[in-house]
């Protein structure tokens, strides 16, 4: 949907209030405390491994805050869909507002395709970060929890010559502006990819359903929503739904969908 450089910038315009008051986790002399997670969107790959050696917050006073990571190293980011997340880590920040959240990679970035692994190429994640553009007020005295959101499908340039390359896709949300949608979707025989879409034609998210069928899509803007079930197996038939109405800080629930063999 958007076509970005190496660097994405994610311009999210979000105005964050506190999630919790939690005295035993923020300090009253104007901090407050910072959980971080990440998560992914799926995609047809068998694993897209990215290095995270550091995570920056430039605030607007100027300083920039070295995020302490709990483990740096290399997530697997296919592990972290369909509401599978992973704590970055925690920390204490001052009061104040957050303008950009960097990541930085090392160079152990790796793809699995058919058995066998492939470096990802990320010249400019190494050298400067990949940037997402916020709008975060932190208040005394509270717990803000946001989640970095890869997409690993959308991020994976794939060369003529073989090779592969990473062009970041990343968002971030947070409790208040985290809207939600699952279900379930069988028989898993029909192997069925999930996208929410709007306006007809704009897919805003994709979901590969769970072994069991159950899928979940994270971090959605407010509005409605048409799911579309397409099935791989040509022995089961296409379906939608439409009308699926998404509220930030709500899970809606669509049930148990049956994909159905086609019509003689």
């Amino acid at each position: 949907m958007r076509n970005l450089f190496f660097a994405v910038v994610a311009s999210l315009g979000l105005f964050l209030v506190g999630c919790n008051d939690d005295d035993n986790n923020s300090n009253s002399n104007g901090q407050a405390t910072v959980e971080l997670r990440l998560t992914d969107d799926p995609a047809n790959y068998e694993e897209v491994n990215i290095d995270i050696q550091q995570i920056v917050f430039k605030m607007n006073s100027g300083d920039d805050i070295t995020f302490p990571l709990e483990n740096p190293g290399i997530f697997n980011l296919l592990e972290l869909n369909n509401g599978i997340d992973v704590l970055l880590g925690e920390a204490i920040f001052p009061v104040g507002d957050i303008s950009q959240i960097r990541l930085v990679l090392g160079e152990n970035n790796t793809i699995k395709v058919d058995g066998t692994v492939h470096p990802l190429d990320t010249p400019s994640a190494q050298q400067s970060g990949l940037k997402i553009n916020v709008q975060y007020t932190l208040e005394p005295n509270m717990v803000y929890k946001i989640w970095l959101d890869f997409d690993a499908g959308k991020s994976i340039v794939e060369r003529g010559n073989g090779t592969y390359g990473l062009k970041p896709v990343i968002t971030a949300y947070t409790d208040l502006t985290n809207g939600m949608i699952e279900g379930t979707v069988l028989p898993i025989e029909a192997l069925t990819t999930v996208y929410a879409m709007q306006n007809e034609v704009d897919t805003v998210a994709t979901a590969i359903p769970n072994l069991d069928g159950y899928f979940k899509f994270m971090g959605m803007p407010e509005g409605s929503y048409n799911l579309k079930f397409d099935a791989e197996n040509p022995n089961f038939q296409d379906q939608e739904l439409g009308a699926v109405n998404v509220v930030f800080g709500t899970v809606t629930n669509v049930g148990e969908i049956i994909m159905m063999p086609p019509i003689p």
